[in-house]
């Protein structure tokens, strides 16, 4: 075994650990209410060892960010041929919005959605994987450059998925989300193709 992957094994543990003690604290007593001081004692880690690893307390509340951004471009870049794009996104979504409505994460869920900081945290947060969506589907069609439809529609995609977290109905949100959207980009996708 490689002192490498010893060094990230152990790194990946000391993170998982000040998730699991930010979430306990955070659900035992709210977010504001707990220090980085009380969650690095719980870890039994030192506060600037939980900045070394987040690099702001809202961050703790989402632990799994890195995961999340992987799938969200796995799910456009390895989907299956013949599977649109927004296919893909909204199979993505829905079960994304499913596994957080499964213990532990929908008492985390209901933690965020109480707390203003983490609530603006989780929407720059979300917007962060705008870049890497539109870089995914750029190299799709094959263009050195994003076209500003693009951009847009990359924008509005990850909108939708906003706009369904907070939705009584998150299914019909996000087919009305991508119904709209793709009147306009399967006519762009058809020129752009052609």
């Amino acid at each position: 075994m490689s002192d490498a992957g010893r060094r990230e094994r152990k790194k990946a543990a000391t993170r998982a650990s000040i998730v699991a003690a930010a979430h306990a604290l955070f659900l035992e007593r709210g977010f504001d209410e707990v220090s980085v001081r009380e969650i690095a004692d719980r870890a039994d880690v030192s506060p600037t060892t939980v900045f070394a690893h987040f690099p702001q307390k809202e961050a703790l509340a989402f632990g799994d960010e890195d995961e999340r951004h992987e799938r969200l471009v796995a799910a456009v870049a390895g989907r299956p041929a013949g599977t649109s794009i927004s296919a893909a996104l909204k199979a993505h979504y829905l079960a994304e919005l499913t596994a957080l409505a499964a213990e532990p994460q929908r008492r985390m869920l209901a933690l965020m959605e109480q707390t203003p900081a983490l609530v603006a945290y989780a929407e720059r947060m979300w917007f962060r994987h705008e870049g890497a969506l539109i870089a995914a589907v750029t190299e799709e069609f094959g263009l050195a450059e994003p076209s500003d439809e693009i951009r847009f529609y990359v924008r509005f995609a990850l909108q939708i998925q906003l706009s369904a977290a907070r939705d009584a109905d998150p299914r019909s949100t996000i087919d009305a989300g991508f119904r709209l959207l793709d009147e306009g980009w399967l006519r762009y996708h058809d020129e752009v193709k052609a």
